[in-house]
């Protein structure tokens, strides 16, 4: 259900609509707004619905609230008066508090440049038992800490503890209590105003030593012994590699894969590794024909390369480039070109890529196809997923064109294996209309490439195909 195809009266109405919204009833609004168009479109009233006259009612006003507005927004002469002599104090405590925390930011960040400067010349001792939580684990001198590598007994004993602690200060403390937890549970303390989060402080490092386990959705809080460490994620994927090519079980390794990337995320462990793992999960769910997972590891690869880590980046923006095309998110696909330099377009994978849009956005099915049958890398697994619609549009431009078309000359300009192919393609559509066959042309054809496509019979039903086709595209995932 296109938006071009709305009558003018609907485009207005969603226009007024979507001009009311506001952050607190945006998403309950865009939730009706959508139901009510489906169900017009589904029962045949878009047409003829006066749209001036409709309204959502998550956008009209809640019962007392304009009455609740108008009594607080006319205060008395005496909290006027009270207003205006707690301004001065106000502002300067306000301008206290912006001191207060600006310094005590520039002493955190003086701590940060002292330590940083500590471990470049090698002075630097670190009080993490052995190991430092990092966001990239030191991997060489690491070891798994056992279950009393902490004073005061295990992490879990520790957890257990600071529960009841917690608890018994919520029951005797009051709001003083709570508000010293809360700082407590975040890893800042009172004297650096909120702005000196330590997180390496709940990273984890993981202490489970096999090397396959099935993916499960985290529901609170991560166990270590659960988490699989860096050195048996390594090994993990070298087997999922091997496993791949020896059988490849997609939905098997598809879970082994999302629970590997699991241990990853909630380790902070963000490197080449990590990359390659999202890289090969990625090309697997082409080859399997999972839009929606490979479309995971897309959006996360995006993130990975903006940090700077090396992977191939090159290869995969070309990917998305022809996602988008399948899916038809033009404002997406300019945004994403107006940002490519020149080197990056003459890169062979993109510079195909940027060739198939071109061919698209001209119409030029020709181009398209010779491009399609050259597609580098996994690039075809993803022209696959569009290929069918556009030969649709090509067969309706020729057979617009033409009287009759030879099924030899179709199978060879729309990248077809064979005829045979190409009748099939035909005749899945309903559109295999031929001419009778003429023995005396003398081109010495038989079967299917001796046939010839009826182009003013078959036109029609080409056109209705493709109209549905072009109307209802999906996208899957988040981009």
């Amino acid at each position: 259900m296109s938006a071009t195809n709305w009558p003018d009266s609907l485009k207005t109405w969603v226009t007024q609509c979507l001009q009311q919204m506001t952050v607190l009833n945006k998403s309950e609004a865009q939730a009706e707004l959508k139901e009510v168009i489906r169900a017009a479109h589904a029962d045949g009233s878009m047409w003829t619905v006066d749209w001036s006259k409709r309204t959502l009612k998550s956008l009209e006003p809640k019962p007392g609230f304009n009455k609740r507005k108008n009594m607080d927004s006319v205060p008395s002469p005496a909290a006027q008066t009270t207003k205006k002599a707690k301004k001065p104090a106000l502002a300067a405590t306000t301008l206290d508090n912006n001191a207060e925390r600006l310094a005590a930011r520039a002493r955190r960040f003086e701590r940060e440049h002292e330590i940083e400067r500590q471990k470049q010349s090698g002075h630097y001792q670190s009080t993490n038992h052995g190991y430092e939580y990092s966001r990239h684990v030191n991997r060489k001198t690491y070891s798994p800490p056992s279950s009393t590598s902490y004073a005061g007994g295990s992490l879990q004993d520790r957890m257990e503890g600071l529960t009841t602690s917690y608890s018994s200060e919520l029951r005797s403390g009051g709001k003083g209590s709570r508000k010293k937890y809360l700082n407590m549970s975040v890893g800042y303390t009172e004297d650096e105003g909120g702005n000196g989060v330590d997180w390496d402080r709940f990273t984890i490092v993981g202490t489970n030593e096999n090397l396959f386990k099935n993916y499960l959705r985290l529901t609170s809080e991560p166990d270590p012994r659960d988490i699989r460490p860096y050195r048996i994620l390594t090994q993990t994927l070298a087997e999922l590699k091997k496993r791949w090519k020896q059988d490849p079980n997609y939905v098997w390794i598809c879970d082994q894969f999302k629970s590997l990337r699991q241990d990853l995320t909630v380790q902070r462990i963000k490197n080449e590794f990590t990359v390659e793992v999202y890289e090969i999960h990625a090309r697997m769910a082409l080859e399997a024909n999972d839009l929606v997972e490979y479309n995971q590891c897309q959006s996360a690869l995006r993130h990975l390369y903006e940090t700077g880590i090396k992977g191939h980046s090159e290869e995969f923006l070309a990917y998305r480039i022809l996602y988008l095309l399948h899916v038809r998110n033009r404002s997406d696909l300019n945004r994403l070109i107006s940002t490519l330099t020149p080197q990056v377009k003459n890169v062979p994978a993109v510079k195909h890529a940027l060739g198939v849009q071109r061919a698209m956005t001209t119409n030029n099915y020709h181009a398209l196809f010779t491009l399609y049958a050259a597609a580098p890398n996994m690039g075809p697994y993803l022209m696959d997923h569009f290929i069918e619609r556009e030969r649709l549009g090509a067969l309706c431009t020729m057979t617009k064109a033409y009287l009759t078309l030879p099924l030899i000359f179709i199978a060879k300009e729309l990248a077809f294996e064979d005829a045979s192919q190409a009748h099939s393609f035909l005749f899945k559509h309903g559109a295999a209309q031929y001419v009778a066959s003429q023995p005396s042309n003398g081109n010495g054809l038989r079967g299917d490439s001796a046939r010839v496509l009826d182009c003013k019979q078959a036109q029609p039903r080409l056109a209705q195909v493709y109209e549905e086709k072009t109307r209802r595209v999906t996208i899957q995932g988040a981009i």
